[in-house]
């Protein structure tokens, strides 16, 4: 039975044994769970909380749910609830469990780059997540990501919209001095592509890119572990057969533009903003390259976690909850149209409804639907930083023994997402580890080092 069920309805258990879990009816349930399930939207809030409350204090009445059962069949429902509540204050325990601890700071600022992986951060001040959870938080449009890493570490920022390699890269003291970090949140999947500018129509295979330039958000990005990844793929030593270079996302297009790259792996608008204005054409989307794959988060500095943890609970709470909303294919050109204004991402509307629902021009002559070029999935699976790891490994941006995953556990914080995801109405995965796939090659999480040997063109130790 899912937490957020009715406790007061007979014909639902309140335990099972049926899959290996021991939370679901059925296996089939069990792999149904294993998906991101939105249970409700943030208007039910109240009523789920009513719930999981309830349920806690029926299963406690009642060990035995044929007992519970066989109780609300002979009184009914509503007169089992009025008889709880004389006995059991459920609407001051309710209140206790939305309400947490009292928040040790109200007023924060998080930092964000003006891309659609930071959504859910950016919508939850107009759509009001975060006031909902007693919070006043101003989001700071911000240049680049070395910015973004700069002002979090020296505390201007109490948390920040970072890309998924960077919490582990600042944690490493790659690129930075060391200081532990962690990632409590995935803000989106997928939602990058490859750019070209519309020069190269006739170049389609990456075999005929050599000495092309190309931009990168980042160094420490999935967009330049996934480009180096594509060309390494098709027989391109990224470090030696063409340029990359990081580029901040809103000077891409400009970029593009000037004829300064021939193009990039970007995060969106910038792909869709390249069609619309006429320079660029999407080559291929980083969901036909590693489907579902991570791209930005929620971050914060382990301090920040654990000397506010109300306050940290709320925040992410109100992330996850604006994360659950986002996903809902229902709700994205609500979402476009909160997040398109100057003080956020500054697009016209259009551009972003093509972007987050999936039907868009490509600027090849073709409307393409994809429904899944850009979803939203908190949960931090801690095999993608295990991947992360590999990467960072294989480009020489780390080096020696790792401790892959002791590392990933450190930063990638699947407990509490698992906790808050539960509260937001969501299913999380039972697991913070999976196999998956990036062009055709399987990963395992438990073998980084067999992974690592496998490539060919990998940067000289």
């Amino acid at each position: 039975m899912s937490t957020f069920d009715n406790p007061f309805d007979p014909d639902r258990r309140l335990r099972s044994s049926g899959c290996n879990c021991g939370l679901h009816v059925s296996e089939a349930e069990h792999q149904a769970a294993m998906r991101l399930q939105p249970q409700a939207s943030v208007e039910s809030e109240q009523k789920r909380y009513e719930g999981v409350v309830a349920s806690a204090v029926m299963r406690a009445m009642f060990p035995r749910d044929v007992a519970r059962r066989a109780f609300l069949k002979s009184v009914g429902a509503a007169t089992a609830a009025a008889a709880l509540s004389q006995f059991f204050p459920l609407k001051t325990a309710t209140e206790a469990f939305a309400e947490g601890g009292p928040l040790e700071k109200k007023d924060l600022k998080v930092g964000f780059i003006p891309i659609t992986c930071a959504t859910p951060i950016i919508m939850a001040a107009p759509m009001g997540f975060y006031a909902k959870n007693g919070l006043n938080v101003e989001i700071i449009k911000t240049a680049g990501w070395a910015v973004i890493r700069d002002k979090t570490i020296n505390k201007e920022y109490d948390a920040a919209h970072m890309l998924a390699p960077m919490p582990l890269a600042i944690t490493m003291g790659a690129g930075s001095n060391p200081l532990p970090y962690t990632m409590p949140a995935v803000e989106n999947i997928n939602g990058q592509a490859i750019t070209l500018a519309v020069k190269h129509k006739d170049k389609r295979n990456p075999k005929d890119w050599k000495g092309f330039k190309f931009a990168v958000p980042f160094d420490y990005s999935m967009h330049n572990y996934l480009l180096r990844y594509y060309l390494a793929e098709h027989g391109l030593d990224p470090d030696v057969d063409v340029q990359i270079r990081a580029v901040p996302p809103p000077e891409m297009v400009a970029n593009l533009r000037a004829d300064n790259i021939d193009g990039f792996l970007g995060p969106d608008p910038m792909n869709q903003r390249a069609v619309y204005d006429g320079v660029g054409f999407i080559h291929i989307l980083t969901k036909d390259i590693w489907e579902g794959h991570p791209c930005c988060a929620f971050a914060a500095s382990r301090e920040f976690v654990t000397t506010m943890p109300n306050t940290y609970g709320a925040l992410l709470k109100s992330i996850i909850e604006a994360t659950a909303f986002a996903h809902k294919a229902e709700n994205r050109k609500q979402i476009a149209e909160a997040i398109a204004p100057a003080n956020y991402l500054n697009q016209p509307q259009i551009v972003l409804e093509q972007i987050l629902t999936g039907t868009f021009a490509d600027g090849l002559g073709n409307i393409v639907t994809q429904p899944k070029r850009v979803d939203f999935d908190p949960f931090p699976w801690q095999s993608f930083a295990i991947w992360i790891m590999t990467q960072m490994k294989r480009w020489g941006q780390i080096k020696g023994d790792i401790d892959y995953a002791g590392i990933a556990s450190q930063v990638y914080l699947a407990t509490d997402a698992t906790r808050l995801m539960k509260e937001a109405g969501l299913t999380p995965p039972t697991t913070t580890t999976k196999s998956f796939a990036v062009m055709g090659k399987t990963f395992d999480p438990g073998k980084p080092e067999d992974y690592l040997s496998g490539f060919k063109i990998r940067k000289a130790s």
